[in-house]
């Protein structure tokens, strides 16, 4: 039995994802998360950013240990009231390798916060659930701005 609301969505249709470039450090957007003490990095590629006539927010997310270590990955993410994500493509060695990804509930994985600020408070317009305009995704990644300011989701 579906467990949410957007598990329950029958009528909504994915489209087809197309895998971007690799991303250029040059176009990789940092932005900080609801856990600075994480050691990571984080970044999205502005030029991967994109919405799909699905609705769906597909971009490149970079995440960078303290070492260096990169992970790449290409991912969409759904403005639903309690937000989803699946991941497309795994990088390596400047390709990406698709995946047989599934939609997976950002709401209930208090782990993951950069699904959940990136849902809660950078891509989607709160209280709307729908996404920004590419432009104004791009200015909140650069805005720190903490997560309970604002964001009008509420909490899990």
């Amino acid at each position: 039995m579906p467990s949410s609301v957007e598990e329950r969505d029958t009528t909504w249709k994915e489209g087809v994802a197309t895998l971007p470039p690799w991303p250029k450090d040059s176009d990789l957007v940092e932005f900080q998360v609801d856990d600075p003490s994480s050691g990571l990095r984080q970044y999205v590629d502005a030029k991967s950013i994109a919405v799909g006539r699905d609705g769906v927010v597909r971009y490149t997310l970079v995440v960078e240990s303290g070492s260096g270590a990169r992970n790449v990955s290409f991912e969409g993410l759904r403005c639903t009231p309690h937000g989803m994500f699946k991941l497309y493509a795994y990088g390596a060695g400047g390709r990406f390798e698709a995946t047989e990804g599934e939609w997976q509930n950002i709401r209930g994985r208090g782990h993951d916060k950069i699904h959940r600020d990136l849902h809660g408070r950078i891509l989607c317009v709160p209280r709307e659930f729908k996404p920004r305009p590419k432009r104004d995704m791009i200015r909140y990644l650069r805005v720190a701005v903490p997560h309970e300011t604002g964001t009008g989701f509420q909490a899990d």
